[in-house]
């Protein structure tokens, strides 16, 4: 296993990030005790989760991620300081998490107690903002005229920046987070914190956890040259599209008990012609360099230049060993050729 600077926070995280979200829904707690084990087996130091998990998000799931790590933790008292514990407040627009409301200085606060105890820790290694409280492009559909930013208040964007970041730095005082991240947030949104942390004095952003993969790139160039040049590590989730470009639900499959079956909303923008179209295109250069699909998309992922570690997920032992062991292959020249070949005609197939 490879690992890679979080930042500046000083840490060292494996290039692998094992996410966690199907654990409460899909996956038990003791599926969630044997990935657990094989990844930290195979270096994996990194683990990744939320307040907000398991998906799909309702009130009954709220929390139930963070509760299986939390009981995982407390029978293995003695590997706590191996991993690198990473979990996120969630952001406006659900009901059932603080009535819908804004992340704020109170809110990180609670937030951060609540999650301790159902982690069953005392420190959190890496606490995130799932996502920011104005309107969020990563979140709506990708075309100009959508959002209006020439409306937003700035003022009342950066004033509520400030609050969030006095918030984190209560708990960094009080030793219950060590640092800091962003999710689902843009090149302006890194550039406001920076500057706010710089002239408050306030904790710096170590990482920040975009969508990224073949099918959903639009990160590249300007926000990852952002994050290399400012010491932020960037950390891809859903580096398999999920699960698109594993090739499992091409010619319209849905495999049972898969995420598509559970979560429709998916398929209604994600699976277009183009991304079909795309994604038969890797299947069949991935048999080419005789590699799972998974694996090509995961190693064409590592290889990026300013990827810090990819966030995967799976639902069974299979999967996961096949993804873990994507991040031992080097694509030779000729595959990456082919692969741009094919990412140059599907840029953003959704």
């Amino acid at each position: 296993m490879r690992y890679s600077p979080l930042g500046r926070s000083g840490i060292n995280v494996s290039r692998v990030c094992l996410g966690s979200m199907t654990w409460g829904v899909q996956n038990t707690q003791a599926d969630a005790d044997e990935q657990i084990a094989y990844a930290l087996e195979q270096g994996v130091n990194f683990i990744d989760t939320a307040e907000m998990y398991a998906v799909p998000p309702t009130p009954d799931t709220y929390g139930k991620t963070e509760q299986i790590i939390g009981d995982w933790l407390s029978r293995n008292k003695s590997k706590r300081d191996d991993i690198v514990l990473a979990t996120k407040i969630a952001g406006n627009g659900l009901s059932w998490v603080r009535d819908g409301g804004d992340i704020t200085r109170q809110a990180i606060i609670n937030a951060v107690d609540n999650s301790l105890q159902r982690l069953q820790t005392d420190v959190i290694d890496l606490y995130q903002l799932h996502w920011p409280n104005r309107q969020s492009p990563h979140f709506s559909k990708q075309w100009p005229g959508m959002i209006r930013f020439s409306d937003a208040n700035t003022e009342q964007h950066t004033a509520g920046m400030l609050d969030i970041l006095e918030g984190l730095n209560d708990c960094v005082k009080a030793g219950k987070i060590k640092h800091c991240g962003l999710s689902d947030d843009t090149p302006w949104g890194i550039s406001q914190f920076l500057r706010l942390s710089e002239e408050h004095n306030l904790p710096r952003m170590a990482s920040i956890q975009n969508e990224f993969s073949l099918l959903h790139a639009k990160d590249w160039p300007y926000l990852i040259e952002q994050c290399i040049h400012e010491d932020i590590a960037y950390l891809p989730w859903s580096p398999l599209a999920g699960g698109m470009l594993s090739g499992k639900y091409l010619n319209g499959a849905r495999p049972e008990g898969s995420r598509w079956t559970l979560m429709q909303r998916n398929g209604l923008f994600r699976d277009t012609p183009q991304s079909q179209q795309a994604i038969s295109q890797y299947v069949e250069i991935a048999k080419t360099y005789k590699m799972s699909a998974a694996q090509l998309a995961l190693a064409w992922c590592d290889q990026v230049d300013g990827v810090s570690s990819s966030i995967i997920g799976a639902t069974t032992m299979a999967q996961l060993k096949d993804n873990i062991a994507a991040f031992n292959i080097e694509l030779s020249e000729q595959a990456l050729t082919d692969i741009g070949t094919v990412f140059r005609q599907y840029p953003m197939p959704f």
